[in-house]
Formats: structure tokens, C-alpha cells, sequence
């Protein structure tokens, strides 16, 4: 990913056809170690295509991925154990409160 992210950025200052010396350049200017067989595949994989296109199909493939999530919270619920996990989310909650106390006079009584 940070090649990639080295090679948008090049691309964005200017430079349509960023070599391997120039993402090269780009990443160890923030003191990251570069892998030259990562960066010659990236750009090997990126010549000659354009970013702008490659990211409207990307986010094409995006659109089409369903963002899931509603089957896991309907699992508990078909299941009929959602009554013990109130329970336990209220056990959480007192324990945090009580460690917040603790928190906020640092352990010095001063008034005790």
C-alpha cells in the first residue's frame, strides 16, 4: 500500500510516469525501508494506465461489495442468547465506572 501511496503522490506533483528511483526517493524521505521488488512490480503493474481511470474502476468494484455487518448483529438475536449478553454489557459498564473514579483522584486521598 505505501507504494502505491508513494506512487499517487508522485503522480500528483506532477509526474504522469513516476520511475522506480522516484518512489524510491519519495519513501525514504520519510525514513521507510524500501523493498525494490515491490516497487518495480507497482510500477510495472501502473505504466501507462491512467490513475484517474483506475480509480473510477475501483470504486465501480467497491459500489458493487456489499457492506455487511447486519448478518453478525441479527446472529444473537435468532439465536435467543441476547438475554444473557445484557447482563454481562452492564457488568462492563460498572467496572469502567469504577475505574474512572480511580482515575480521577490518582489514587491520593486527600480528603479521606
Amino acid at each position: 500500500m505505501r507504494y502505491v501511496a508513494a506512487y499517487l503522490l508522485a503522480v500528483l506533483g506532477g509526474n504522469a510516469a513516476p520511475s522506480n528511483s522516484d518512489i524510491e526517493k519519495i519513501l525514504s524521505s520519510v525514513g521507510i525501508d524500501v523493498d525494490s521488488a515491490r516497487v518495480t512490480k507497482v510500477v510495472n503493474e501502473l505504466k501507462g494506465k491512467s490513475i484517474e481511470e483506475l480509480i473510477a474502476s475501483g470504486r465501480e468494484k467497491l459500489s458493487s461489495m456489499p457492506a455487511g455487518g447486519g448478518a453478525v448483529a441479527a446472529a444473537p438475536a435468532a439465536g435467543g442468547g441476547g438475554g444473557a449478553a445484557a447482563p454481562a454489557a452492564e457488568k462492563k459498564e460498572e467496572k469502567k465506572e469504577e475505574s474512572e473514579s480511580e482515575d480521577e483522584d490518582m489514587g491520593f486521598g486527600l480528603f479521606e
